[in-house]
């Protein structure tokens, strides 16, 4: 029989979030700063984390900063599931899969695919034959981020996600699902973000009832409170941000690299994403929620 994926500690956060009108924040980290940020924020928060790798990190260090991720998720005194995000190539999906003590979600990222559909089924059931939930983007999300493909360089465009294209998705038998609504991975211009919220209400009510939906693209100059609470509102229950904390570690080694000890530096860059990632914490009302999760 296959793995009672109810007690996916993935699934169970983001669940938790959804029945409780809030969001998990969910933290792209690419060193180990990152991670340690991240788990200390919702240890000083009393609140649940996810913590997220891309491909990228399997490519660059193969095992090494999944396994301490999942160490620092395990230790932690509150939930902590690991996610890789945006897993774009069937290859890297069963590759992340296959970890032994590593991920408790994917994304099955296969939205440049003209036969997304039909990849992302046969993938969703390979990753839950080994206890992995699954996140999916029906449509396509515009732009990139460092880590990710960026659209545009594949000569692609956005496709905002329909409730039909959603419950397409979740027949695949995902979890998560990361609807395309006017958000944007990377820069949103001079006008910034033109978020179709009926759209993601309309989703949201043909499949809440049986997947949570996730934010992309939450960049830090435009997200903060009020979008995100906009978002929560309209049934977002997990939210990933990247540059809202880690851009705290480029301006901490910018300004003080060469006058300050490397042990200091580390110190301080850490200290810096960790308080960012707190004040989001605080906005998604994931503070205080890890010791209501049963």
């Amino acid at each position: 029989m296959p793995p009672d994926l109810s007690q996916n500690k993935a699934v169970r956060l983001v669940k938790h979030a959804a029945d409780n009108h809030y969001a998990i924040c969910a933290t792209c980290c690419y060193n180990v700063e990152g991670i340690l940020a991240s788990v200390r924020a919702a240890e000083a928060k009393r609140s649940p984390l996810i913590i997220q790798l891309f491909p990228w990190a399997v490519q660059y260090a193969n095992g090494i900063l999944v396994h301490a991720a999942r160490e620092a998720a395990d230790n932690a005194s509150v939930p902590v599931a690991l996610h890789m995000d945006h897993a774009q190539t069937p290859e890297m999906v069963k590759r992340a899969a296959d970890f032994e003590r590593g991920f408790d979600g994917i994304m099955v990222d296969m939205s440049h695919y003209d036969d997304n559909l039909e990849k992302t089924a046969e993938l969703v059931k390979y990753c839950n034959e080994r206890g992995i939930i699954t996140e999916a983007e029906p449509g396509r999300i515009d732009g990139g981020e460092d880590g990710v493909g960026d659209l545009s360089d594949l000569g692609l465009e956005a496709i905002l996600t329909t409730p039909e294209q959603a419950e397409e998705f979740v027949a695949t038998g995902i979890n998560w699902l990361a609807p395309a609504f006017g958000n944007v991975h990377g820069n949103y211009g001079p006008k910034g973000p033109q978020l179709d919220y009926e759209r993601l209400k309309r989703v949201h009510k043909k499949v809440g009832d049986r997947v949570s939906l996730v934010l992309h693209g939450a960049g830090a100059e435009w997200f903060q409170e009020k979008l995100l609470r906009d978002c929560i509102d309209c049934g977002v229950a997990k939210m990933n941000i990247n540059d809202a904390f880690n851009n705290d570690f480029t301006k901490v080694m910018q300004g003080q690299a060469g006058k300050t000890p490397i042990t200091g530096l580390i110190e301080k860059a850490t200290d810096a994403m960790q308080k960012s990632i707190e004040q989001y914490m605080d906005w998604m009302g994931s503070s205080g929620m890890a010791d209501k999760i049963q």
